[in-house]
């Protein structure tokens, strides 16, 4: 519960902020008529991703045993893939991110192009959507309790969209930079265990065999049925018997990851004006 709870205020609040950037700058500059197209966009990425969630779902319910295993392998390497890429591409890319919306928006505006705003918000919570259906499905797969993933990752939405609201409508402020470097570290931490868990299914799939040498007993901590277990399994991937293939590629993940998220930021170094410049004159290169 803890685990998708994470996922889905993480990826939820993102998608949130996206829409919500656009919504003020569009407020602000005083085209609300326009903000009828945000939202449209907004509703049908969100019942695509949905669609699609659903559709994996069922599929994996119906295919074979050893077949299922090989979906959940997929589903979990995916995850894992986009996991990586987003907290990536969000510690290079958050600080510049509303000044590009507002660019994109403002182009939008110029054009007058009621098309060009509905696919921006769509194809920007399409993004968002995907990750969180792959990753949602992955971790539901590896959880214990469906019904508790899938209550965590419900109240994990619906924080982020009050969260998104407050922000947008200024009665919530927050520090942002903060709030991905924690939660990139939790994200970092399940995500290890999904790819763990990805060489467990991929084993009883008969896609991988080797290390499966039994690398440490587990079974005094993780006991079936337990919370403890239901934490450690879901938030860690652990097994009551990890094999060495399975805690090798969680550290050779995790450790890397973890000091990608945690190593300090170099500030932009900020030249001061010169004196015979004007402000309003660009310097020249």
């Amino acid at each position: 519960m803890i685990a998708t709870y994470v996922i889905g205020l993480r990826e939820g609040l993102e998608a949130a902020l996206i829409v919500g950037i656009v919504a003020a700058f569009l407020r602000q500059q005083g085209h609300t008529q326009a903000l009828r197209s945000v939202w449209i966009g907004v509703i049908i990425a969100i019942l695509f991703c949905a669609a699609v969630g659903v559709a994996l779902q069922v599929l994996n319910q119906e295919l074979p045993e050893r077949q299922q295993e090989m979906l959940e392998t997929v589903v979990g390497l995916c995850a894992v893939a986009i996991v990586t890429f987003m907290v990536v591409w969000m510690r290079r890319h958050a600080r510049g991110l509303k000044a590009e919306l507002e660019a994109h928006a403002a182009a939008a505006l110029a054009t007058g192009s009621v098309f060009a705003l509905v696919a921006m918000a769509f194809f920007a919570v399409l993004r968002e959507g995907f990750e969180t259906a792959a990753f949602l499905l992955a971790a539901f797969q590896a959880a214990d309790n469906e019904v508790t993933a899938g209550v965590g990752a419900l109240l994990g939405i619906l924080t982020a969209v009050i969260l998104g609201a407050g922000l947008y409508r200024g009665g919530i402020s927050i520090n942002l930079g903060q709030f991905f470097r924690v939660t990139s570290v939790v994200l970092v931490i399940i995500a290890g265990g999904l790819l763990a868990t990805a060489v467990h299914t991929a084993h009883e799939a008969a896609w991988f065999n080797s290390f499966q040498g039994q690398a440490l007993n587990l079974s005094w901590l993780v006991v079936p049925g337990t919370v403890t277990s239901s934490l450690l399994t879901g938030m860690l991937g652990l097994q009551p018997l990890p094999t060495y293939a399975e805690a090798g590629v969680w550290l050779i993940y995790v450790i890397p990851m973890l000091l990608f998220v945690l190593w300090p930021q170099a500030q932009p170094i900020r030249r001061p004006a010169s004196p015979s410049v004007s402000p309003s004159t660009p310097e020249v290169s």
